[in-house]
């Protein structure tokens, strides 16, 4: 029996960014009110690159009515149960897994990954966060993974070869060879799309950005392989921070010797730019945090519990020139305070 291609069935997968925007988009649109700029923005990012149209007609395969949004907010639309109230909106994370699930459903691949396994064999061996979430297992071989938020993982353990690829987002791995755990253990690999970094008995955390991948080394060591460099990998010791895209090492600049912050659950933020405290907390919140131009370059310093992001932003007007406008509960403003 023959069985009915999904809408990307044929063609090259769609890269994780592209997914990963496609949410947001969609995120965007469930807000309780959508301008027309907003519309507008979506629409040339749509025309921008066909994989961009590829993804948003993805999702209107999903939900069979998104190419026909109105005036009425998404979320009304992608409701299965007709009405939903505003606290129940998706998350992007949710969104993102939408697609990630339905891509699989459907018989295409839409995430481009280095993995040989298609993406509907690998879902139940996955670790995976949701926004703002932070969890920790323990690993068949005794090693501790702790995923930071709207994060994803893939592990996958044989006789020859301990391998973890990361998805999206963020880990902290405290290996086995770390706690003194007895016995020869097979190579520990992290995976990204950028390269591939070997575990030498150590602490560390790894970081997956569109554009590269970051990793700090807390205890011992790890070599860091870029995807298409030749030649030796780069060893990166305790106290490094490395950055690395799939042609080589770009940086490698030194770094604290203790765990990162968000392992404790704290933003620390050591004399940031407005913009980049507020694009790094909008990781820990459903839907669209926004710094306005005029106050981006503001400057930000201290230690921000991450269990309360709301009560993080109401912080703000008391040390800093800036007002919040709040649309909903999930999309968020923050500008420049209002003159007399």
């Amino acid at each position: 029996m023959t069985s009915t291609p999904g809408p990307f069935a044929e063609g090259a997968p769609l890269p994780v960014e592209v997914a990963q925007a496609a949410a947001d988009w969609l995120t965007l649109l469930m807000a309780d009110v959508v301008s027309e700029d907003d519309r507008q923005r979506w629409q040339a990012w749509r025309n921008a690159h066909p994989d961009h149209e590829r993804a948003w007609r993805h999702i209107e395969a999903i939900t069979g009515h998104l190419q026909q949004l109105g005036p009425t907010p998404a979320y009304q639309v992608l409701s299965p149960y007709g009405e939903m109230q505003r606290r129940q909106q998706p998350s992007r994370r949710k969104v993102l897994s939408w697609l990630l699930l339905a891509g699989a459903a459907g018989g295409g691949a839409l995430l481009a990954t280095p993995a040989s396994r298609p993406l509907r064999q690998r879902l139940s061996t996955d670790y995976r966060t949701g926004t703002g979430e932070q969890r920790n297992w323990t690993l068949p071989d005794g090693s501790q993974l702790l995923l930071n938020t709207d994060s994803i993982v893939v592990v996958d353990f044989q006789p020859q070869q301990r391998r973890l690829q990361l998805l999206q987002g963020e880990l902290w791995l405290v290996t086995a060879a770390a706690q003194g755990v007895a016995g020869t253990l097979p190579p520990l690999v992290v995976d990204t799309v950028h390269g591939r970094i070997q575990a030498l008995g150590t602490r560390f955390s790894v970081r997956h950005w569109p554009e590269r991948t970051t990793v700090t080394v807390v205890e011992s060591a790890v070599a860091v392989m870029p995807r298409d460099q030749s030649g030796p990998a780069q060893r990166v010791t305790a106290g490094q921070r490395t950055a690395f895209d799939r042609v080589g090492v770009r940086t490698r600049p030194r770094a604290s010797s203790a765990a990162p912050a968000w392992v404790q659950g704290q933003l620390v933020a050591d004399d940031w730019p407005l913009e980049r405290f507020i694009n790094e907390l909008e990781r820990y919140r459903p839907g669209y945090l926004r710094c306005h131009p005029a106050i981006a370059t503001l400057r930000i310093s201290g230690i921000f519990p991450l269990h309360d992001t709301d009560h993080i932003l109401q912080t703000l007007p008391q040390v800093l020139p800036v007002r919040l406008s709040w649309r909903t509960r999930y999309w968020v403003s923050v500008l420049p305070s209002a003159t007399d």
